[in-house]
C-alpha cells in the first residue's frame, strides 16, 4: 500500500497521486495550485470533495476518515512543509418556489478574515433560472468584494458546473443571467486571476454546507 496518497485539488491534471514527483508535475509553477498529502486514500478523497481523478495514478483504499475542515492552503510536504494561501471563497444558489425569490449564499476568506455573502432578487425573467441563478450571483458577489479587497487571487468553490463552464464561455449562454456572468468574468480579467475548484455538493464539504444554508436563508428557507 502506498505511505502516502498527494490529493492535488487544483492544478493541471486534478486527482490523488501515489508519489511527490507526480504531484509535484501537476502543481509546480501552477499559480493557485491546491494540494495536500495524507496517510490514506479516504482522507485524500474526502478533501478533493468528489472531484474526478482524472488520469491520476490509481491509489489502494484506506481507512475511512472525517471530511477535513476548510482548506486552500497548498501543503503537501516540501521543504519541511512551507505553505502559501489564496483567498478563497464558498458559494451556492437557492431558490423558494413559494415566493419566486432566488439568492446566492457563501463566504469568502482572505487574510485571516472571513466574510459572509448573501443577497437575493425577483426578477421574473432571472427567477426562471431559480437556483441558478443564485449560483452566478454568488460567484459574481465572491470576485467584486475581492476586487474591492484589492485581491489579486481568488479560488472558487461551487457544486454546479456551470459556474465554472459559463465563465470560461465552455457553455453557450441563452439567458439573461448567463450572459451576464459571463461577459462579468470577461471583464474583470486583467483585475484578479480565478481559479473554479468543483466539489461534490451535500456531500459533508464543510464549505459547500454552509453556502447551501446561507444561500437558503437568503431566500427565506428554514
Amino acid at each position: 500500500m502506498a505511505g502516502k496518497f498527494y490529493a492535488v485539488k487544483a492544478g493541471r491534471v486534478p486527482g490523488i497521486y501515489l508519489s511527490w514527483d507526480a504531484c509535484k508535475k501537476n502543481i509546480d509553477g501552477f499559480s493557485g495550485a491546491i494540494y495536500k498529502s495524507f496517510k490514506t486514500k479516504a482522507e485524500a478523497e474526502a478533501f478533493m470533495g468528489g472531484i474526478s481523478a482524472g488520469h491520476a495514478e490509481n491509489a489502494d483504499t484506506g481507512n475511512s476518515a472525517k471530511t477535513p475542515g476548510l482548506t486552500n492552503v497548498n501543503s503537501c510536504e516540501k521543504n519541511g512543509g512551507q505553505r502559501d494561501t489564496l483567498p478563497y471563497a464558498f458559494v451556492d444558489g437557492s431558490f423558494n418556489i413559494a415566493t419566486k425569490v432566488y439568492g446566492y449564499g457563501g463566504f469568502l476568506v482572505h487574510d485571516g478574515v472571513r466574510e459572509v455573502l448573501q443577497g437575493h432578487g425577483d426578477d421574473p425573467e432571472m427567477a426562471s433560472m431559480r437556483n441558478v441563478s443564485g449560483e452566478v450571483g454568488g460567484s459574481m458577489a465572491a470576485i467584486k468584494r475581492a476586487i474591492e479587497l484589492g485581491l489579486k487571487e481568488l479560488v472558487i468553490y461551487y457544486d454546479y458546473m456551470g459556474i465554472e463552464m459559463w465563465a470560461d464561455g465552455s457553455w453557450k449562454r441563452n439567458k439573461k443571467g448567463t450572459i451576464a456572468y459571463h461577459d462579468y468574468i470577461q471583464s474583470v480579467k486583467n483585475d484578479i486571476k480565478l481559479h473554479f475548484v468543483k466539489v461534490k455538493g451535500h456531500s459533508g464539504v464543510e464549505g459547500n454546507e454552509e453556502a447551501d444554508r446561507l444561500a437558503k436563508e437568503a431566500v427565506g428557507i428554514n
